[in-house]
């Protein structure tokens, strides 16, 4: 396998934990899940009523169906932040992220 057909194939197992990940969390709690992974409520329910055939046809993507939330330095800096202030900055990146959520009409 050279690296391309390997980073294909790290690209579709990713995929398929981030759809079973999201579709449990969803399911088990649906406002928390929402926070989570970002998605709108809309998305959350296409989500949760996937089949398993159909997460698996979704994950076999060579597309990664996951993305990186944090789009700027104040919030890459609070996560990365050491010693006695790493639960802060953490808390606070939360904050930050939970601010930046669509707000649901």
């Amino acid at each position: 396998m050279n690296a391309n057909e390997q980073l294909l194939a790290e690209i579709r197992e990713a995929n398929l934990a981030y759809m079973m990940l999201a579709q449990h969390i969803i399911r088990v709690d649906r406002a928390q899940a929402l926070f989570r992974l970002g998605v709108s409520d809309e998305v959350a329910e296409v989500i949760a009523a996937l089949s398993p055939q159909q997460i698996l046809k979704i994950a076999s993507s060579n597309m990664l169906m996951c993305r990186f939330r944090f789009d700027d330095d104040l919030v890459w800096n609070l996560l990365t932040s050491h010693g006695k202030a790493q639960n802060a900055g953490a808390l606070h990146a939360g904050i930050l992220m939970a601010a930046k959520l669509p707000v649901e009409a």
